[in-house]
């Protein structure tokens, strides 16, 4: 994992109020303390000016505010993953578990998983494929 997300997602654990973090001056411990609503309605809003910012982009040619708004979601969905105690770096271990897989392969994988063959969703109608 870069040095980049390392040192981020320890500032963004060390802002939990478990571990001190003070929600009167760190907006991060603010965003845990409101809890997990707090947290995706941010994801939603980053999500969505990500979307915004592709599509003037497309017209503009100006992809700064792409960059931008992308560090914006991903800073947001570390803050998620630390609710979760989970890591940036659990995330690089998923992706390089679903490496060389087709998404196709992926996501039958995962239902395969759950105990219930692809056949099955399909003969339930759970599974439009």
């Amino acid at each position: 994992m870069s040095d980049t997300l390392q040192r981020l997602a320890a500032v963004i654990e060390s802002r939990k109020p478990a571990n001190g973090g003070n929600p009167e001056t760190s907006y991060v411990a603010r965003l845990f303390v409101k809890g997990d609503d707090a947290i995706l309605k941010k994801i939603g809003e980053e999500a969505t000016e990500t979307v915004m910012a592709a599509k003037d982009a497309r017209v503009d040619g100006d992809v700064s505010h792409v960059l931008y708004e992308c560090a914006d979601l991903w800073f947001h969905s570390m803050v998620l993953l630390a609710q979760f105690n989970l890591t940036p770096q659990d995330v690089l271990n998923e992706l390089a578990r679903r490496e060389g897989l087709s998404g196709i392969e992926e996501k039958a994988s995962r239902k395969l998983s759950e105990g219930v063959s692809v056949g099955e969703q399909r003969e339930s109608g759970k599974n439009k494929i």
